[in-house]
């Protein structure tokens, strides 16, 4: 790797943060059952710490999302969450409200029938914003889990109104230094129709919203057949992109570590934010996230794992030579262009990543030196202990 190329590598892995989900260390599992971890975090202290543990390995996860319901005690002060957050050398991030546990929101939240239930959803999201405040959260991360299942089941016009009249006055709570980021999802739990359901209606409501409304990209949230990174170039050219979820799938919402199944193609996502980024000038600005939660694999370490391939094809993507990508696609020379995207996914990074780490005083390895420093036999031993006099029980096992 020649010195110019490092430089370039170097230079975007200085730009480059993402944040962790705090749902993500703890035992989660799908509709059908779930398979607990020893290790796995039991309260927002353990979150925090296992957060804390992945940002000193890798230098780039300062902040830990954050939902509402599961992460804040009911009247405990934001700050005191904050203040946990800093002890554990980490930041709150975006704060996710939650819109889709409570009974009343059997037949949806903010596309309720019912103006009782859009309100008691609303109020949520308030508080959400609220606590954002008291914690210098720049996001507020929402996802719906809108939907219904049979045809006829309710007025699609009317509950796009709805959504439009909640997401205005959630908007209007907002403090200025606060972005309003709408996810978007085709399907699941909302099988028939799913009411944000593809970045077209997402960009929309956040547009009638207010200026501070982005779209919120999920790379697992799309049809097989979906061209993701044509998504964010649309989403970028229209000043529209606010965030992403990053994950990877092989048939829809699989919740897999980053480039487990597709790694080209987070590629070509990052490259076109590059790509921007060399046409105006500078970076947009842009929450990156991880959503993920294993069931297999240790949390820690899937997270590490995504975060390393993270800062891999970020810096991978920085090195396509624009210049000469511009002087083919002009010339129509497809060949050339095509090539000019895979010399850089193909090119070894690893020295620039080895570079980084050393000036950031961070270990050459960090999965590596996770496995070494123990930390995941001593949190499992803590962890179990307190289980066991909580009397809490894992599927039957301490194990």
């Amino acid at each position: 790797m020649n010195r110019s190329l490092l430089n370039r590598a170097v230079a975007a892995l200085d730009s480059f943060a993402i944040e962790t989900p705090s749902w993500g260390y703890a035992d989660t599992g799908t509709r059908f059952g779930k398979f607990f971890q020893a290790a796995s975090a039991i309260d927002l202290g353990d979150k925090l710490a296992d957060a804390g543990q992945v940002h000193r390995l890798t230098g780039c996860c300062p902040t830990v999302a954050v939902h509402v319901l599961w992460d804040f005690k009911k009247d405990e002060d934001p700050r005191a969450v904050a203040k946990l957050a800093r002890k554990s050398g980490v930041r709150i991030g975006s704060i996710n409200p939650n819109l889709f546990q409570d009974q009343c929101y059997k037949w949806g939240s903010f596309g309720h029938a019912d103006a009782s239930v859009r309100q008691h959803a609303l109020d949520h999201c308030f508080d959400s914003i609220a606590i954002g405040r008291a914690v210098g959260s720049e996001y507020l991360s929402l996802w719906f889990a809108d939907g219904t299942n049979y045809p006829g089941q309710d007025s699609i016009r009317a509950r796009k109104g709805r959504f439009e009249e909640c997401l205005k006055a959630c908007h209007k709570k907002l403090a200025p230094n606060q972005t309003m980021l709408v996810e978007y999802k085709p399907f699941e739990p909302a099988f028939y129709h799913t009411d944000v359901a593809d970045w077209g209606m997402s960009f929309i409501l956040s547009k009638k919203a207010g200026p501070r409304a982005k779209v919120l990209v999920d790379t697992g949230h799309h049809y097989n057949a979906q061209n993701i990174e044509q998504i964010v170039a649309f989403l970028l050219d229209e000043d529209m992109l606010g965030g992403f979820h990053f994950n990877d799938r092989r048939y829809a919402d699989d919740d897999l570590t980053l480039g487990s199944i597709d790694p080209y193609q987070v590629f070509r996502i990052f490259h076109e934010i590059h790509f921007f980024a060399a046409d105006r000038g500078k970076q947009p600005k842009i929450a990156y996230m991880i959503d993920q939660s294993h069931n297999e694999k240790p949390k820690i370490e899937a997270t590490i794992q995504t975060v390393v391939m993270a800062q891999e094809l970020f810096a991978k993507a920085a090195l396509v030579d624009h210049d000469a990508l511009r002087r083919f696609q002009a010339k129509h020379d497809v060949v050339s262009a095509e090539l000019e995207l895979k010399k850089a996914f193909f090119t070894d990074v690893s020295p620039a990543l080895l570079s980084w780490r050393k000036a950031n005083k961070l270990p050459a390895d960090p999965l590596r030196e996770h496995r070494r420093s123990g930390y995941e036999r001593t949190a499992a031993a803590d962890r179990t202990r307190r289980r066991r006099e909580l009397g809490v029980v894992q599927g039957g096992s301490y194990a």
